[in-house]
């Protein structure tokens, strides 16, 4: 298994520190608003890695935190006249109710920033008296800030280099710092500000030691994967390693993973232009597993570009597997009591499917494979399959659970998938009522009054139901586009 470090720039060959025991820290939200398609995406790629790693047998500890007290939080507390912790509170089961509906697996540890004070406190003061961080006096209390310029390894992470950061550093001129690089380690309060107690009186942490204090905790001083979205890498991440390594003389992480941006019209997603996509308004638009194929359709690394038509693609190729399974579930309705056979296509599949996503989890090759396989199936369905054709469907249909299931696609009773997908498109008829139609048709059909079956075809065409007949029932789905 190969796997892109961004620390070295180079493909590695992954090795845990602890054989098959792996330890990941993947960066998680503020909660002050609803989560954006950004964070659907790395919510997603790092949901995938913790599953294929699973998949091939390794122990996994996952750990994605929760950043509960910061600037943002307190102004839009302050804004809407309530507290921090409502704030705090609201948008961490706003981000649960997202996340579950994109199927992400909660992670093994989601810890709060508020919960690890004194872990923070403890390596703070440690900096200090290491020498790598200074104290600033504010009157009532104390800041206290990592001195950038003693750690000589700064910028390894990010490929940048602190004299030119120096130069063209865009950090308002604070006199409190020795530098404009230097990054608070703990804040003093302001006055109607939330506060903890410390050795430099009331204040709060800065943002990057928090994720320092809770990964070094959960999953020791060296980690196997930390990571997050791109945006990520500067500053928080270089900070983030810097003050690591600074407390503890040792590597902070084997390999960093970060993903790709999405962007709209070629533009990365901004606040200040109004592109912010959230997630809960794409979700009434569209059946999520769509949109999650559509984040795994891209490799991790690369940016995708969003659009309408890209997501109705997606949600076409989810609906022809489903399509697929069904077609399958027809010719295998009675299973054959026969020892299966190991068939060459499905060991063939999945052997392609591990090559792909051992090759630094790639997505995209690995739901290629997916797809031409069920191509292939397609194409032993639509001649009449012979009584060994028929074993390898229903092994072929475990296979394509199997393999999904790393993905977190292609796991729901197909039936389900077209429900979901009649009351995504806003169809003005209940279950209950399209199955009287159906079968008032097929009473029609068989009093050979084919006007009528025709018409009642005709009016669930237009409202989007495609019917199909088979031999001893009627099977419906939804047109898409």
């Amino acid at each position: 298994m190969r796997v892109f470090n961004t620390l070295t720039g180079k493909l590695e060959g992954f090795e845990p520190i602890n054989d098959k025991k792996v330890g990941i820290y993947a960066c998680g939200v503020t909660v002050y608003d609803l989560c954006h398609i950004g964070h659907a995406r790395s919510a997603v790629v790092f949901d995938v890695i913790v599953r294929y790693l699973r998949y091939r047998d390794y122990n996994v500890t996952f750990v994605r935190n929760f950043t509960d007290i910061d600037d943002k939080i307190i102004n839009r507390a302050n804004r809407e006249g309530v507290s921090w912790k409502e704030i705090a509170h609201k948008y961490t089961e706003e981000y649960y109710r997202d996340m579950d509906q994109l199927g992400i697996t909660r992670a093994d540890i989601e810890p709060k920033a508020t919960e690890h004070i004194q872990e923070m406190i403890e390596i703070i003061q440690s900096l200090i008296n290491k020498g790598y961080a200074y104290e600033v006096d504010e009157g009532h209390s104390k800041s206290v800030y990592f001195e950038v310029s003693k750690f000589s390894d700064y910028g390894k992470l990010s490929k940048k280099k602190i004299d030119e950061l120096m130069h063209g550093a865009r950090v308002e001129v604070d006199e409190r710092k020795k530098t404009p690089l230097d990054f608070a380690l703990w804040k003093a309060s302001k006055p109607g500000e939330p506060w903890w107690e410390s050795p430099w009186g009331k204040g709060r942490p800065g943002w990057h030691i928090e994720c320092s204090a809770m990964s070094i905790k959960y999953l020791g001083e060296t980690l196997d994967i930390h990571g997050g979205g791109a945006d990520l890498i500067f500053p928080h991440h270089e900070n983030e390693l810097a003050q690591s390594e600074a407390y503890t003389g040792k590597s902070f992480a084997r390999y960093w993973i970060h993903n790709g941006f999405v962007t709209i019209n070629k533009e990365k997603m901004s606040k200040s232009i109004g592109n912010v996509l959230n997630i809960r308004d794409l979700l009434d638009k569209y059946e999520p597993e769509a949109l999650r194929l559509f984040l795994l359709s891209s490799h991790y690394r690369s940016p995708i570009e969003f659009s309408d038509e890209y997501i109705k693609e997606a949600e076409v190729s989810v609906d022809r597997i489903y399509s697929s399974i069904m077609r399958i579930e027809d010719f295998t309705k009675y299973p054959d009591s026969s020892a299966s056979k190991t068939h060459p296509i499905i060991e063939n599949t999945k052997s392609e499917f591990i090559k792909a996503m051992d090759d630094d989890f790639n997505t995209a090759r690995a739901l290629g494979v997916i797809f031409e396989f069920v191509k292939e199936l397609n194409r032993i369905m639509d001649k009449k399959p012979s009584q060994e054709e028929r074993i390898l469907l229903q092994d072929a249909k475990k296979i394509i659970r199997e393999l999904g299931k790393v993905l977190n696609l292609f796991q729901k009773d197909p039936i389900d998938w077209y429900r979901k997908l009649l009351m995504l498109k806003k169809i003005e008829m209940t279950e209950s009522e399209l199955n009287e139609l159906i079968e008032e048709r097929a009473q029609a059909r068989k009093n050979k009054d084919w006007q009528k079956a025709d018409k009642i075809r005709a009016e669930l065409l237009s409202k989007g139901i495609i019917l199909e007949d088979k031999t001893d029932k009627t099977l419906w789905k939804v047109k898409i586009g």
